[in-house]
């Protein structure tokens, strides 16, 4: 009996060691959006401002979404999501954003979607199973430019901005009636168990950083990183 508990023990171990595994696809998902964060932040004339930058609270990027995925049948964009804490960004969490009334908006090409939560009720928006832009949290198109002009008070206000980003151009994009969720299947992969985004996004998990994810903290940092996976 006790060998018998010491081999199930053994694969347990190991079917955990599996389950940590990120697969291609969120290895890949990781280091699209470490790209797209780092070009928003050194374009010269189109990215976010740095004061709406230095303001954010949380920054969530899905990069690659197709127009195919908002106008055929409830498709959706996958992305990653990270907060600052007191000990610096935390480890990401992912989530998906499902089809809302903003599909004509994106090109027939591939577009990158960054959204910026910027006070308190937007991350407790942010750490809901569930959240409908622009009715359970409000949000609004970003302003662009580094230096930007003046913010609407819409701007100042809203919980969330958002933003796009095609052919190396970002813009402001309205994003209400999209549905954020949690992507509880990709943060399995990543960290081997079961873990609450809100318990990664606040840092309080103690959770280590995974290593594939180091490029997009790097980008958040602003810290030299180089490409991975394919950076456009």
């Amino acid at each position: 009996m006790r060998r018998g508990f010491i081999v199930s023990a053994l694969l347990l171990v190991a079917g955990s060691a599996v389950a940590a595994s990120p697969s291609k696809s969120e290895t890949r998902r990781i280091g699209d959006a470490a790209s797209v964060v780092r070009e928003l932040r050194s374009a010269p004339d189109n990215g976010i401002p740095e004061s709406i930058w230095e303001r954010a609270r949380c920054v969530a990027v899905m990069p690659d979404v197709k127009k195919a995925a908002f106008v055929v049948g409830g498709e959706f964009g996958k992305g990653v999501v990270s907060c600052r804490t007191a000990g610096g960004w935390s480890a990401p969490a992912f989530l998906t954003l499902e089809k809302g009334s903003f599909g004509a908006q994106i090109g027939a090409e591939s577009t990158d979607l960054v959204l910026l939560v910027m006070n308190e009720r937007g991350i407790e928006r942010l750490l809901q199973d569930k959240v409908t832009l622009g009715a359970d949290g409000s949000v609004a198109a970003g302003p662009v430019g580094r230096t930007g002009t003046a913010a609407t008070d819409l701007q100042l206000t809203a919980e969330m901005l958002s933003y796009s980003r095609a052919r190396g151009v970002f813009a402001g994009i309205d994003l209400s009636g999209g549905v954020l969720r949690p992507d509880n299947d990709a943060g399995l992969h990543v960290y081997g168990h079961p873990v609450a985004s809100r318990e990664l996004l606040s840092g309080k998990t103690g959770e280590r950083m995974p290593s594939d994810a180091n490029p997009f903290i790097a980008a958040l940092n602003g810290t030299p990183s180089a490409p991975k996976h394919g950076a456009r």
